[in-house]
């Protein structure tokens, strides 16, 4: 199973800071994933063309979980969600709709998060937040309906005690 992490961070990319982000994805999938996988990271710029063909890269090499980090803000170089949207076939705007109100428990600024989900093949793709923090409190609060989702586009099968999945009849 492959599982992507993507930061798109002008400066990191650039050397001038570490990556903090993309390291807290990481942290809370092995603190929550049973099963064994293969993290395939991804630090980029902010840049909407190279974006696209690193979801596209991504999504070719069959990563049943693809999730982004950064650029989802209203700045004029935040483009990933404008960039997950030309790649994704379904929109899943619940998972944005979620992680902007439970963020709103926290900062009163969570109102400008942008971020979104969508899939495509066999592929989840989530955009995330680029502060470390914000992404631990989004994931906890989305994190348990992402095994099912993939679960549903017959993608791999992601082992987690705190995903949900509906009791079969």
């Amino acid at each position: 199973m492959k599982i992507a992490i993507v930061t798109m961070s002008d400066r990191a990319s650039a050397g001038i800071y570490e990556d903090k982000s993309g390291k807290e994805i990481e942290a809370y999938l092995s603190e929550n994933i049973k099963n064994d996988y293969e993290i395939i990271y991804k630090l980029i710029p902010d840049d909407y063309d190279k974006i696209v063909s690193t979801l596209k890269e991504l999504v070719e090499m069959e990563c049943c979980l693809i999730m982004t980090t950064g650029g989802t803000g209203p700045a004029p170089r935040d483009v990933t969600p404008e960039a997950t949207k030309e790649v994704i076939e379904k929109e899943l705007p619940g998972f944005g709709e979620l992680m902007r109100m439970h963020s709103l428990k926290y900062v009163p600024t969570a109102i400008l998060a942008r971020g979104t989900a969508g899939i495509v093949n066999k592929s989840f793709i989530l955009n995330l937040p680029g502060s470390p923090k914000a992404i631990r409190e989004n994931l906890e609060a989305v994190f348990p309906a992402i095994p099912y989702a993939i679960d549903l586009i017959e993608g791999d099968f992601i082992d987690s005690d705190i995903a949900f999945r509906p009791k079969k009849k």
